[in-house]
């Protein structure tokens, strides 16, 4: 049985509320992708385009194998007279496929799944949150050329790099959005290619190192209701132009020459909402677009920004649950590079996907409260065994993935504060221990 086959069957078993995953996943959706970024093949080759997708996925769901073995574990080749295909000609085949039927993949699989999935609302509104990373490549000039390396102090980093910035749905933990280029280039300027496929009704969570005026006047303007939220820099500057109570005003921020420039469409100051709450004896001052106080109450404002983190989790179990810390990509060419990194998010989306039907099949449950560390371990264990499943076996292995679900249920969080400490310089030469006084 075909991986892609095994995973079209998951729509027998699935909470009422969700579509089937053929919409999804369907060959007839991998084969419209190929055809609308012109990649298609007459001849029939041992590694066809279609089948090459869900090797693309397999390479983030099986960072274990090489790819040679999840092409022959997954049975993603035709038929022939020899039992294994060379490595060479899954390069090839990955080089034939490129990365624009990836990303195609992720973007329409992304679409159908945040409209048929149920997803954070706070007062109307879906809650995002945006932030960067960083990938390793191999150490190739191809790479070191096209991505570039950061430096610290004057030392460059070891390998070359790519920033990648995301957007992210907190509650499903669903990759909305993504872009990623040179090392380089600034998370701001990347960020600002996520405000076109922002949803309408919907609030953004920024860190603070991504204000810019002109940014997040963009983001507001672009579509209706969609709204943003992040922490005062220190040494903001800014006019009181309207006062509900010490800790909730409406107040006007004017935009630098520097700011004009980069955004001419922007207007010279803008309005904002400004709300201070103390946390743990702690002052916390957060701006945002939801200017209506009647709509948006004020009590919650300051609590909504620690959902934050979630895309902070997101990464990680990219990284390091789903990737098993092998932080170093495989490719060793840009567009593979490209390639390989819209594969992991779609990959990581298929498992997030799955983990929310195990959440709504549950009672009062959000997906992330699902592990994704056991979860995962234990999906990518089944999807591991369905290529030596028969057809008449699978049912019970889906109503057993179902039933597993409340197994994987975190426990409630926990409180928990890491304050920051100023570390001794380690020393360049060994330390004596102390002597031990002499006994009288």
């Amino acid at each position: 049985m075909l991986f892609s086959q095994a995973l079209e069957t998951l729509q027998d078993f699935k909470p009422d509320d969700f579509s089937k995953l053929s919409d999804l996943l369907e060959p007839e959706l991998i084969e419209q992708c190929l055809q609308d970024t012109g990649v298609t093949t007459v001849r029939k080759r041992r590694l066809p385009m279609d089948l090459m997708v869900w090797t693309v996925v397999g390479m983030a769901l099986f960072r274990d194998m090489s790819m040679r073995q999840i092409v022959s574990h997954l049975d993603l080749m035709l038929p022939g007279q020899r039992p294994y295909v060379a490595p060479s000609a899954v390069v090839q085949a990955r080089q034939r496929l490129g990365s624009d039927v990836v990303k195609l993949m992720f973007e329409r699989t992304n679409a159908l799944w945040f409209d048929k999935l149920p997803t954070s609302n706070w007062n109307g509104l879906s809650m995002l949150a945006v932030d960067g990373t960083v990938w390793r490549t191999p150490d190739t000039p191809e790479n070191d050329e096209n991505y570039g390396r950061t430096v610290n102090g004057s030392k460059p980093s070891d390998y070359p790099q790519v920033r990648m910035v995301t957007q992210m749905e907190v509650s499903s933990h669903l990759t909305t959005g993504a872009v990623f280029d040179s090392v380089d280039v600034n998370e701001m300027v990347l960020a600002a290619q996520l405000i076109e496929n922002t949803p309408d009704h919907s609030l953004t969570l920024f860190d603070k190192g991504f204000y810019s005026l002109g940014l997040l006047h963009a983001w507001q303007s672009k579509g209706e209701q969609r709204h943003w939220l992040i922490p005062v820099k220190k040494g903001t500057q800014y006019k009181v132009l309207r006062s509900f109570n010490d800790d909730d005003r409406i107040v006007e921020l004017k935009l630098s020459p520097q700011a004009r420039k980069k955004w001419p469409q922007a207007p010279s100051s803008i309005q904002a909402r400004l709300v201070s709450k103390k946390i743990n004896k702690k002052q916390v001052d957060v701006l945002t677009s939801m200017v209506n106080v009647s709509r948006y109450p004020q009590e919650d404002i300051v609590e909504l920004y620690t959902h934050r983190w979630e895309i902070e989790q997101g990464y990680r179990e990219m990284k390091q649950y789903m990737l098993s810390n092998e932080l170093t990509l495989r490719s060793k060419r840009p567009e593979l590079v490209t390639q390989e990194l819209w594969g992991i998010l779609l990959a990581y989306n298929l498992l997030r996907y799955m983990m929310a039907q195990m959440a709504y099949s549950l009672k009062d449950v959000e997906p992330y409260q699902i592990s994704f560390k056991q979860a995962s371990v234990y999906l990518v264990g089944q999807l591991h065994m369905f290529a030596h499943v028969s057809p008449g076996n699978l049912p019970k292995i889906f109503k057993n993935m179902m039933d597993m679900a409340s197994a994987f249920v975190l426990p409630e969080r926990r409180e928990r504060s890491y304050p920051r400490s100023i570390k001794k310089r380690p020393s360049r030469y060994p330390t004596r221990p102390p002597s031990k006084p002499a006994a009288r």
